[in-house]
């Protein structure tokens, strides 16, 4: 493919006009204490103090770096535009923000190259060019694993043990085990993993576990539709009745909040999805509002117990001997603090071993206060917090709610009704959950595969943790966002179109190399991803860039503004990868799709001119039109 130059000029370097300086990035925890600290981070003049920190602290890789190849980028570019590099503060790690867009780049090229993405040399070398150029000034930024992961084998040759990690072989079209942790980056962020009803085999619940960690140690996400696990007594097969879903969901929660998303400081982003017809969907759907009220419970009772346990101390220094210091006969103080803390709710076996403590002279009252911050204590104690929760209506469940009418709960193993409820009842507890703790969410089941593209291949059940993300079980989507912001000019109020499109090009086929080059946590993954090809790009500061165009949010300009911007980025992302389809051929599923694929496309196209609901094809609920 050719690729045009609209940023840079050949031979002249990515970073013309750009000045650099030296940053120190420094992350304190809301009680002060240091957690990350580097002096040096070399960044463009114009970022901010908090791109500066999220590169320090989350991006730069920390360790492994060979003095060798840490400054292969400075080769690439006139020596006018290396101000300020050198050697790292720190041996063997990144410092430099031109080394991060190196190690990108250079690696989206290489297996572009390999791949036979590009016309000529001047091509790549155009794609690189322009890729440096975007990086440096914001304009546009893949998803945290690509950062994470990708140009760490291929810039420094950084090796590790395979991970349990598949690939699609695309000599052979089989899937192949991967034989290196970093060979074949982790660049996908957003992955949906089916879950059967098994304990401990491939696709189980346990399996599950061990797949979720393979993508959170590489800073992806992930999310799973649980409504095939059995309910909550429910018979086993060897006797005995299951312990319900929200057991395993806690194991699951437990193993995503020990891992830190790519390594570093940020958790795992996890999406947890149940059909509203499970019978353990009342209990799931208030699960973290009971788990946020344990944390006030906390909060709460720890400071009431030092209260208590405070006054009784006072108490028994009040009485006038030694012997009747701790004598409820003899000291009033003592027996008046002993009866309000009781009334208080302070449990009687924790009196108890206060009175008997201060009996042996221990009298130290250093009882950790909790609080209901979100990195607490607290917080960190209770299940629920590792995931984004949501339940799935269909168009029967909203019917039933517009008509008052019962909704049955349906075991998993047999299919027979284990409970019938009120459809509103279940609404209202949805909405009140919603209200206290911002979850479960919704995902509205009809609506989505209504505009599913590749129904032939089965339904979307579920969707990655941010839900942008909704596809087929076992598949991956890798993601890039273009800011809007630096298309506008703020001089004349021109929004750049020409070379916002041009960008949405060159981050597209970015998308598609990622998905050449990566790799994947297990067999099913590799081959999906690998068949249906789904690239994730969007957009990034809308709000912003309709502040500074003097419009408001919630006004038709705002929203036409929105429209038109979002039409352009897919309307141009479609006309790339038919470009990119007639080089290389359609997506391996395609066929399979066509007819489902255009007519969701006409369906599109119906919603922007407007058409009457007549028109639509397969729609239960049409869009509603910007007029």
């Amino acid at each position: 493919m050719h690729i045009e130059r609209q940023f840079t000029k050949k031979n002249q370097g990515p970073y013309e006009g750009i000045s650099w300086e030296k940053r120190k990035s420094e992350i304190r925890n809301p009680d002060g204490r240091v957690v990350f600290k580097l002096d040096g981070v070399v960044v463009p003049s114009t970022w901010s103090q908090i791109a500066a920190d999220i590169l320090a602290q989350k991006y730069l890789r920390k360790a492994g770096v060979p003095a060798d190849r840490a400054d292969a980028w400075e080769k690439l570019v006139p020596k006018a535009q290396r101000e300020l590099a050198g050697p790292s503060p720190v041996p063997g790690a990144e410092h430099d923000a031109r080394q991060v867009f190196h190690r990108l780049a250079s690696t989206w090229r290489l297996w572009g190259e390999t791949a036979g993405y590009f016309d000529t040399k001047e091509d790549g070398d155009a794609f690189y060019d322009e890729l440096l150029y975007m990086l440096a000034r914001q304009m546009a930024a893949p998803n945290s694993p690509q950062w994470f992961n990708t140009g760490l084998h291929a810039a420094y040759g950084i090796e590790g043990p395979a991970q349990g990690h598949y690939y699609v072989d695309p000599a052979t079209g089989e899937v192949v085990a991967s034989e290196s942790a970093y060979a074949r980056p982790q660049p996908h962020a957003c992955f949906i993993l089916n879950i059967e009803d098994d304990l401990v085999n491939e696709g189980g619940i346990m399996d599950l576990v061990t797949r979720e960690a393979r993508l959170f140690k590489y800073g992806s996400g992930t999310g799973s539709n649980f409504s095939k696990i059995r309910a909550l007594n429910e018979p086993l097969s060897g006797g005995g009745v299951s312990s319900g879903l929200l057991s395993f969901l806690k194991i699951a929660d437990r193993s995503a909040s020990a891992i830190k998303s790519g390594g570093t400081t940020r958790r795992a982003a996890k999406m947890v999805i149940l059909d509203a017809d499970h019978p353990d969907v009342e209990t799931f759907t208030e699960w973290k509002a009971e788990e946020e009220y344990k944390v006030a419970c906390l909060a709460a009772g720890s400071a009431l117990i030092k209260h208590h346990a405070s006054a009784l101390l006072e108490a028994v220094k009040a009485g006038r001997s030694e012997e009747a210091r701790l004598s409820f006969d003899e000291n009033p103080a003592l027996r008046k603090a002993a009866r309000e803390a009781l009334r208080s709710g302070v449990p009687a076996p924790f009196v108890h071993q206060l009175l008997s403590r201060f009996r042996q002279g221990d009298e130290d009252l250093s009882f950790k206060v909790y609080d209901t911050s979100w990195e607490g204590e607290a917080y960190n104690t209770v299940a629920g917090q590792a995931s984004n929760n949501s339940v799935r209506l269909d168009n029967n469940f909203m019917g039933a709610v517009v008509d008052d009418r019962d909704w049955n709960l349906v075991g998993r193993i047999k299919g027979n009704t284990m409970k019938t409820l009120k459809a509103r009842s279940l609404w209202d507890k949805i909405a009140k959950a919603a209200w206290q703790c911002a979850d479960p969410g919704l995902q509205f089941h009809g609506t989505i595969n209504e505009w599913h593209t590749c129904p032939a291949d089965g339904p979307i059940r579920a969707s990655n943790p941010c839900s942008e993300y909704m596809f087929l079980d076992d598949t991956a989507c890798n993601l890039a966002s273009l800011n809007l912001l630096t298309f506008h000019d703020p001089a004349t109020g021109v929004f750049n179109d020409k070379a916002y499109r041009h960008a949405v090009r060159i981050w597209t086929l970015v998308l598609e190399i990622s998905v050449v080059m990566a790799q994947f946590p297990s067999k099913e993954i590799a081959k999906r991803s690998y068949e249906y090809r789904t690239l994730g790009l969007g957009y990034a500061n809308l709000g912003s860039l309709l502040m500074v165009m003097g419009l408001a949010y919630d006004s038709d300009k705002g929203r036409a503004v929105a429209a038109a911007l979002t039409a352009i980025l897919s309307g141009e992302a479609y006309a790339q990868s038919a470009r990119m389809a007639a080089n290389f051929g359609p997506f391996a599923r395609y066929e399979a799709s066509k007819a489902d694929m255009l007519r969701v496309i006409r369906n599109h196209r119906r919603a922007a001119h407007a058409s009457p609901k007549a028109e639509y094809e397969g729609l239960t609920v049409t869009p509603w039109p910007i007029v």
